[in-house]
């Protein structure tokens, strides 16, 4: 599905892959990539995309909560923290192919549980990483 504008583009290079380097147009990140031991890598220093991609998913799904609670005047008591799991591995009934899922446990002290369910499933559904992501990928919540 497309968007009707963007508002933002981000945009970045990457050479050498899992076990290479991932940089901006903007040199605002600048990354050393490696590839862990349990993908046959050597666990270098370096970051790796499922940990790129987990404080990707968690960043965004806090702005997803805050812009949702904004709108439904809900006022967000305490800090708001999220803490993304993300798992690769072989694709089910895809020879050769590989596949993500993440596990999101979302910490909002002193909200009430079923408020805080229902918060983030109405950011689950305008959060763009949880729209990119649907039907795709496996995204289960657990709340701290």
């Amino acid at each position: 599905m497309a968007i009707d504008q963007a508002l933002y583009t981000a945009r970045a290079t990457s050479t050498g892959g899992r076990a290479g380097t991932s940089k901006t147009d903007d040199g605002r990140l600048a990354v050393t990539l490696s590839t862990p031991k349990a993908l046959g890598g050597d666990d270098g220093p370096g970051t790796n995309p499922e940990q790129l991609f987990a404080a990707g998913y968690s960043a965004c799904f806090i702005g997803a909560i805050k812009a949702v609670a904004g709108r439904q005047q809900i006022r967000l008591p305490g800090e708001v923290s999220i803490t993304a799991e993300v798992a690769i591995g072989p694709m089910t009934g895809k020879a050769g192919a590989f596949n993500i899922q993440v596990a999101m446990t979302v910490s909002v002290p002193g909200m009430e549980r079923a408020a805080l369910e229902q918060l983030v499933a109405d950011a689950h559904e305008v959060c763009p990483y949880s729209n990119a992501t649907r039907g795709n990928v496996d995204v289960t919540f657990a709340f701290a």
